[in-house]
């Protein structure tokens, strides 16, 4: 029919809900939400949502930029990184030129660009699954990559980023740091140097908030305030008044989400070493989930075997190159164990 616009939506890890999973598919955080957190919710005034709710974000904008060392004017807050990623879509990338991105890496960059009628160019991950940064010094109309990439967990060091950033100084570059917490050093550290850097953050994964959608970009005040305008042009309220209470409180708390962060981590390399011993083969992941494989495996045969045992991991049947991995999110260590056993049994039963 005349006028209808057509678009592959991107698809999110299936979302299952038995008491007795162990739900490894979509990078949730396994361990709950900061006590501070669990008290804003217990004490929340429940009359409050009679009214609506803040349109500048201020309270969460204020304790970002302590946690960060900047000014509240920094930041931009949205319902969840995906929205505000949109509003940095229609904010920054209008040129003719290609907006450039990975080839593989988070699918809702590809969505946007279709939705948003946005010329895109992917950009093909080297051999080893790398961004290759000297591929982007080439005409464009702006940059956006994950660091850590998703879903391979490779983590681009600052010196990389900081040439990504020198070379295209004349376009908005977005760095993704989803995953930040579980990798290393911020780009946080270069917005003084590049105001065309722009940083998106999320409470999804470290905070353990995914069921809340907050998430924020970081930039120079003067390009936060046209992705505001954006914002306020499509929906000026899109977080509540109870989500901003319980990502300040989850802000506030770094001493837990440190604490927590430690043991995602210290599980991953645990989970990585074990299962390597054991003839898979991973990349070396800086976030809290683990691209693996195996050479003697088909592995959609081992991702039902998981199903059938209620275990639930990401496989990307329809990515070429990750046809035969497996990306499987980190749980408890307890969890985890449990998920070795059972790969390490269907492993022993194929080799009879």
């Amino acid at each position: 029919m005349k006028g209808i616009r057509k678009i592959t939506p991107y698809v999110p890890g299936e979302q299952p809900n038995y008491s007795d999973m162990i739900k490894l598919n979509t990078n949730e955080n396994p361990y709950p939400p900061s006590p501070k957190v669990t008290e804003v919710l217990r004490n929340f005034d429940a009359e409050h949502l009679k009214r609506y709710s803040s349109i500048d974000n201020f309270s969460l904008k204020k304790a970002l930029g302590i946690k960060h060392g900047l000014s509240p004017e920094h930041f931009l807050i949205g319902n969840g990184s995906d929205e505000v990623l949109a509003f940095c879509f229609l904010a920054f990338f209008n040129s003719s030129d290609p907006i450039l991105f990975p080839d593989i890496t988070y699918g809702f960059y590809k969505v946007w660009a279709d939705l948003f009628q946005i010329p895109f160019k992917e950009l093909a991950l080297n051999s080893h699954f790398e961004i290759a940064v000297e591929n982007y010094n080439q005409p464009n109309g702006g940059i956006i990559i994950a660091n850590p990439n998703a879903p391979t967990g490779l983590f681009k060091p600052l010196v990389e980023i900081e040439h990504l950033l020198k070379e295209n100084q004349e376009v908005i570059v977005i760095i993704d740091e989803a995953y930040i917490d579980f990798a290393g050093q911020s780009a946080i550290k270069l917005l003084d140097k590049y105001p065309n850097l722009i940083i998106i953050r999320t409470f999804s994964k470290s905070s353990s908030l995914a069921g809340l959608r907050v998430g924020y970009a970081i930039g120079n005040p003067k390009y936060i305030q046209i992705a505001e305008s954006i914002k306020s042009s499509f929906n000026p309220y899109s977080v509540d008044m109870l989500a901003e209470n319980l990502a300040v409180a989850a802000v506030e708390d770094k001493k837990y989400y440190e604490e927590i962060t430690k043991d995602i981590c210290a599980t991953r390399d645990w989970f990585t070493k074990i299962i390597e011993q054991s003839g898979f083969r991973s990349l070396v992941s800086k976030t809290n989930f683990v691209l693996l494989t195996h050479p003697d495996l088909v592995i959609e045969e081992l991702y039902h075997y998981l199903e059938t045992h209620d275990i639930f991991v990401r496989y990307f049947p329809k990515i070429e190159r990750l046809n035969n991995y497996l990306r499987v999110s980190m749980g408890t260590r307890e969890e985890m164990e449990k998920v070795y056993q059972l790969m390490i049994n269907y492993v022993l039963a194929s080799k009879k």
